[in-house]
């Protein structure tokens, strides 16, 4: 299934896309997507659901966050050897975990708002796992049955806030709308092999990452299975799994992300997600 949270914001109703790309509300079936909908219970007895019996929404709306009410959002640093390579950092021997704030959900489509003193924000296409069942000490081998789907995730970054400003990431990853989730959750069912899939992201129509997750340091299996050995993963929990060469930082010269800009990106399967640059404001 494709599951859709759509609406304006903080008004989305919860829907799925049908095999004919079809937005169909789900509204009169189920109350969010959250974690609690996320139970592989909740998730069959959609799945049972006929697509056509449910009312379809007309237009174009807007989609938010394609979950709901999600309670952390747990990423992954230097997870590709060319990201670490094109960035000067030595490829972990252990993978990398910071936090982004929630307050940085967004849209797919949304716009990105520089944050207030901006000079280096930067774009990072990634895969996000978001957690269906409590993951608490588990075995990579049984790692991905904790797993309820996939999305597409821009960790968007803001690099002098991040390296230059001294502490920890998250404070050049936290700002308002620098974490785009969707368009859509594709559940794990429709994704038998995470570790298959090709990314890509422009700017400007500029080809800027390509790469594929079969290239990742540390594979999603491992990362939920590791993650859960420093804390619980609770459902509707979102696991972003690093990016692959690209990224402005990493070019020579560096390029930074300006108002007035235009970002597409997306992975395979997953559908993609496009955003406008604009300049800070209150």
């Amino acid at each position: 299934m494709k599951l859709v949270r759509h609406g304006d914001v903080g008004k989305e109703r919860p829907g799925l896309i049908d095999r004919e790309g079809t937005l169909r509300d789900l509204g009169t079936a189920i109350g969010e997507i959250d974690g609690a909908a996320l139970a592989p219970a909740s998730l069959d007895r959609l799945a049972k659901l006929d697509p056509a019996s449910l009312p379809s929404v007309a237009g174009t709306p807007r989609f938010g966050p394609p979950v709901a009410r999600i309670g952390k959002i747990v990423a992954i640093g230097l997870n590709y050897s060319d990201h670490a390579a094109e960035t000067n950092a030595t490829p972990p021997k252990e993978p990398i975990l910071f936090m982004k704030a929630t307050t940085s959900l967004a849209g797919p489509d949304d716009p990105l708002m520089l944050p207030r003193g901006s000079e280096k924000t930067d774009w990072e296409v990634e895969l996000a796992a978001v957690i269906g069942t409590t993951a608490r000490y588990v075995e990579a081998r049984d790692a991905l049955r904790h797993v309820a789907g996939y999305c597409v995730c821009n960790d968007v970054s803001e690099r002098a806030f991040q390296i230059e400003r001294g502490g920890q990431w998250v404070k050049g990853k936290s700002a308002d709308g620098f974490a785009p989730l969707g368009p859509w959750l594709v559940t794990a069912d429709e994704v038998p092999d995470p570790q298959t899939l090709d990314l890509w992201l422009d700017v400007n129509g500029l080809p800027m990452q390509r790469g594929s997750t079969r290239n990742m340091i540390f594979g999603v299996a491992f990362l939920v299975s590791y993650v859960s050995q420093f804390m619980t993963l609770e459902p509707g929990d979102v696991l972003t799994t690093g990016t692959p060469a690209g990224v402005g930082l990493g070019k020579k010269p560096p390029v930074f992300l300006r108002a007035g800009d235009e970002i597409r990106l997306g992975i395979e399967g997953l559908g993609e997600q496009r955003q406008s640059v604009v300049a800070f404001r209150l």
